[in-house]
């Protein structure tokens, strides 16, 4: 059975992009108009000190010019997305990447001119001008980044840098969404069918034993065929964020990275020490794992397998919303009319096809609607994934139309805890609704497996990007031999002496995506210890509780995201959300232990 096409699935199940733009030649207009705005930009440069008019008219400008491009840039990688190998769209995307990367360098010189001027200055241009305060904690973020903010022509050169930047990423993407093929595998009833990554975690979660295996062993043949390219592409990034880090006047990419968010470092490593302090907690669920599976051995390919074998849940996409739904009531009316509209059509691109970018996520821009990519296939993980990436659309929702664009971004710190809140909520649905002990199993195994795959497995990540980046600020070299000892030795660390580390699993570093984009998944971590608290919360703190978590949501970027937490009711600069993560995860193993 080979995968649909594009032009197969039901329209539907597609999300509509013509929201954004009802045909091409509206694209291809703003596209004109943003070309031509960038040449206006020019007339302002060396003249943003000179009145606080001026200033406001350039700031005014840019973000006119920023959410034109964030438009044009969105669609045209939704409809790559749609489909990696049609050429037009291949075209289409690199056309508004290059002009981003030319938006950069015409508008570089903006922040060091804005910083070159006393702070007085500013603070006095605010207080003369009306437009200028809803810049005010725009320019407390340039102050507090004004070390590693530098001269305009070293900002401009990093600028027309930025298009090399991508390279790395753009090639795995293309590599890991496009060219890479994998083998013919037997299903549970022998018949042949094309193991993709969309169906890999349906093989994964089998019963028979044999076609976990087989699946596991084809997945990772094929990536260990380009072990080469793919240790080089991730190399050349992790050089990429150091080079970025060592021009702007940081210790290290970790300091770089985190610094955006206004986090310290100790924040990561506390994380990564509390994991540590509890490792003896993943062992004992691999222990579990083990004899309630009764394996003399517990594999790599037995992680994900369902600990209830007779017991199966394959949930329909329009079942899947219906449960969703109830599941999220405790979020208010008002959220749940917003999130049906949102399921009822047009936001949400739902099934695999012939080459459509695998995985989940959720998108769009400042004018319209949330969007989210799925590649549902009836398993439980789909429903969860449909909850986890609808909470992110609906951050988003609430952030776009409460904030100005100019703090309508919420960081990427605290963008996983919308979404693990409704993970949250929705364990807590199913585990009250059903109705037997082993339904009750299987339940708890999955979201044991979730936890294990957000909290401990992310902290894995987490410790190797740490890991390779620091061999590498030190003058060492990163090749697919170094990768997968130092993968090896992290995973025999996390997963204890009950466990056999296939020889395949030490490739597993090179199909992440989330490596090209540094130091981003510790937040997994964090946001779902965060999300735990808040989910508590909401359910037994009565209305004020709702009302702190949904005005979080509305926050957007408009204060730091540590400071947004605290507000809602978590202090991430403590190590208690970790902590009582962890805590949860062990009552829900006595739990499983309870019941077999």
């Amino acid at each position: 059975m080979s995968i649909k096409k594009r032009e197969d699935i039901a329209v539907q199940y597609k999300w509509n992009l013509e929201d954004m733009y009802k045909g091409s030649e509206l694209w291809e207009a703003d596209f004109e108009q943003t070309k031509v705005l960038m040449q206006g930009i020019e007339s302002y440069r060396g003249r943003l000190g000179e009145s606080p008019e001026t200033l406001a008219k350039v700031l005014d400008l840019l973000e006119e010019l920023e959410r034109k491009t964030e438009k044009l840039y969105v669609y045209a990688k939704m409809r790559r997305d749609e489909d990696n190998a049609n050429a037009s769209c291949q075209v289409l995307f690199e056309r508004i990447e290059n002009l981003s990367v030319q938006l950069g360098s015409a508008t570089s010189f903006i922040v060091p001119e804005i910083i070159s001027n006393p702070e007085e200055r500013i603070r006095a241009f605010i207080a003369e001008n009306e437009q200028l305060k809803i810049y005010e904690h725009y320019f407390d973020e340039l102050m507090r980044q004004k070390p590693h903010i530098l001269s305009e022509k070293e900002e401009r050169l990093l600028a027309m840098a930025a298009d090399l930047s991508m390279a790395s990423g753009n090639i795995f993407s293309m590599l890991n969404n496009a060219d890479i093929k994998f083998a013919l595998i037997k299903d549970e009833e022998g018949k042949e069918l094309e193991l993709t990554k969309g169906r890999y975690g349906r093989f994964m979660e089998s019963s028979d034993r044999r076609v976990r295996k087989e699946a596991f062993e084809a997945l990772y043949a094929s990536y260990s065929k380009l072990k080469n390219t793919l240790a080089a592409t991730l190399s050349s990034s992790v050089r990429k964020d150091i080079f970025y880090a060592r021009a702007r006047n940081y210790p290290s990419a970790l300091e770089a990275a985190l610094d955006g968010d206004n986090v310290s470092p100790k924040v990561y490593e506390r994380l990564i020490d509390s994991v540590h302090n509890n490792i003896d907690l993943m062992y004992k669920y691999i222990e579990i794992r083990k004899k309630i599976l009764g394996l003399a051995e517990l594999h790599m390919y037995d992680i994900y397998t369902p600990l209830v074998k007779e017991y199966r849940m394959e949930i329909p996409y329009e079942k899947a919303k219906e449960i969703v739904v109830e599941a999220l009531e405790p979020l208010g009316e008002e959220y749940v009319s917003v999130l049906q509209q949102g399921l009822a059509g047009g936001w949400i691109d739902v099934y695999e096809n012939e080459g459509k970018t695998s995985g989940a996520y959720s998108w769009g821009c400042y004018e319209s609607h949330p969007y989210v990519l799925l590649n549902y296939d009836n398993k439980l993980d789909d429903l969860f994934t449909l909850a986890h990436e609808m909470g992110h659309s609906m951050h988003s929702y609430y952030s776009n139309r409460n904030q100005p664009h100019l703090y309508s971004h919420y960081s990427i710190f605290v963008a996983e805890v919308a979404s693990t809140v409704n993970e949250s909520l929705l364990i807590d649905y199913l585990l009250k609704n059903c109705r037997e002990s082993q339904e009750k199993l299987y339940l708890l195994n999955h979201y044991l497996e979730q936890f294990r795959g957000t909290v401990f497995r992310q902290t894995m990540f987490a410790e190797f990007e740490r890991i390779i980046h620091d061999e590498v600020e030190k003058g060492g070299a990163l090749n697919p031999e170094t990768l997968s000892n130092i993968y090896r030795e992290l995973n025999r660390f996390y997963y204890g002496p009950q466990m056999v580390l296939d020889q395949e699993i030490d490739m597993e570093w090179s199909r992440i995506p989330h490596f090209y984009s540094a130091f981003y998944v510790y937040k997994y971590a964090t946001g779902f210890s965060a999300a735990t608290a808040l989910k508590e919360q909401i359910l037994h703190g009565g209305t004020a509780a709702l009302e702190r978590y949904l005005e979080f949501l509305k926050s957007g970027s408009s204060d730091y995201p540590v400071n947004l937490l605290q507000k809602a009711g978590v202090d991430l600069n403590s190590p208690e959300p970790v902590d009582t993560a962890l805590k949860y995860f062990s009552r829900l193993l006595k739990e499983v232990e309870e019941i077999i």
